[in-house]
């Protein structure tokens, strides 16, 4: 009985068999069916290996949310040299709440304003990045994707000892400031607070002192990315005026990073710069010096790196090899079909040439012109 039912069953699913078996003595090979087989594996090899590579790559999605985070702290990184002596210039923030933050947290080092070839091939270096970032956009992404070990902007050090006078002032470090608009500054003299407000004593700096051509080494919010290369990196002003202003308004967006190798908060900026001349006589009123204006925008930007799943990547592949196969399959067939109707034709005489068919009617017309036979000559029987 057991022998019996499973007797039954094994016929009932050879019945369901989808994939019927032909004996190999039933099957016709040729010349051409073997030609389209190798260009059809050869297709599936090459395009397998193309998925595979698709399968491997990763892209960056973007979301966009609210940002409801408004208690906590702004980092700001700077890093800013300006052509003047450290004792004559000072930095501060002044935000919209009227909260003024000092430069506690900045130092202030006194260096040499011009570079050497080094520093200054590095710097040529990083203007061409940013030059291929604002036509680029898609970099930003490779950025993103392959964090460097080390900050790629910091400006090299300057090798041996320079004879040169110590011009300038490096200002660098990071201060905490409130998620609101503020103003971060650097002008003459140091900075006081006093009840109305906040002031710089400017008085014992003499104006022919005044110089505030500067460069930007670095300027980010939050978080500092190893990779990542600001807007304003790099960035070199020079003026020979002494009541030179400059001007950057900065519209800052909160930015959540998660990649397969960093995972951080930080903050991406737009920047639109400007720069006039103080002169009040001719009604450009203002005060000399370098003034960041940044704004926080209410909106979050969630950056994460995506990957094929493994199941869509053997969906993609069977679609590419079944695919490949039924096309080339169907392909092969109609190019047979026409190739046997046009040597059929040919045979019947359709597309025969002119002789041929000149000595068939020659050949018609000699059966048709024969003698009749005679009643005598009707063999008798």
């Amino acid at each position: 009985m057991r022998r019996l039912s499973r007797r039954k069953a094994l016929s009932l699913v050879r019945e369901l068999d989808a994939f019927p078996k032909v004996s190999d003595s039933y099957v016709e090979t040729s010349a051409s069916g073997g030609t389209v087989s190798l260009i059809a594996f050869g297709a599936m090899a090459l395009l397998a290996v193309l998925e595979f590579f698709v399968y491997r790559d990763t892209w960056m999605k973007y979301e966009y949310e609210v940002d409801k985070d408004f208690s906590s702290k702004l980092r700001i990184n700077i890093d800013i040299t300006v052509a003047m002596k450290c004792q004559h210039v000072g930095a501060d923030i002044l935000d919209l709440a009227e909260t003024m933050i000092t430069s506690r947290g900045l130092l202030y080092e006194p260096v040499i304003f011009e570079l050497t070839p080094q520093q200054r091939l590095w710097q040529r270096t990083l203007l061409l990045i940013q030059n291929r970032l604002r036509e680029e956009h898609a970099l930003q992404e490779v950025l993103y994707k392959t964090p460097l070990k080390g900050g790629p902007t910091a400006l090299p050090p300057r090798e041996g000892v320079s004879l040169d006078p110590l011009n300038a002032c490096r200002i660098h470090g990071h201060v905490y400031v409130n998620k609101v608009a503020g103003n971060f500054h650097i002008t003459v003299g140091k900075p006081i607070q006093h009840p109305q407000g906040h002031a710089h004593i400017a008085a014992f700096v003499s104006h022919e002192t005044y110089n505030f051509s500067h460069r930007i080494d670095h300027l980010s919010f939050g978080e500092e990315i190893p990779g990542v290369i600001n807007p304003l990196d790099g960035t070199e002003k020079i003026t020979f005026n002494n009541n030179q202003m400059f001007q950057y308004f900065i519209t800052v967006v909160p930015t959540r990073l998660n990649t397969y190798k960093i995972s951080a908060d930080t903050h991406q900026f737009s920047v639109t710069e400007r720069e006039r001349v103080i002169n009040h006589a001719a009604g450009s009123h203002g005060v000399s010096g370098i003034f960041v204006k940044y704004d926080t925008s209410s909106l979050m930007v969630t950056v994460s790196e995506q990957h094929m799943p493994l199941w869509q990547f053997l969906v993609r592949l069977c679609g590419i090899i079944g695919g490949i196969f039924s096309t080339t399959g169907m392909l092969h067939g109609l190019v047979g079909f026409c190739f046997d109707v046009i040597c059929c034709r040919l045979k019947f005489g359709v597309y025969r040439p002119r002789e041929d068919v000149q000595l068939h009617n020659q050949m018609n017309n000699l059966n048709n012109h024969q003698t009749p036979l005679l009643a005598g000559d009707v063999p008798q029987e």
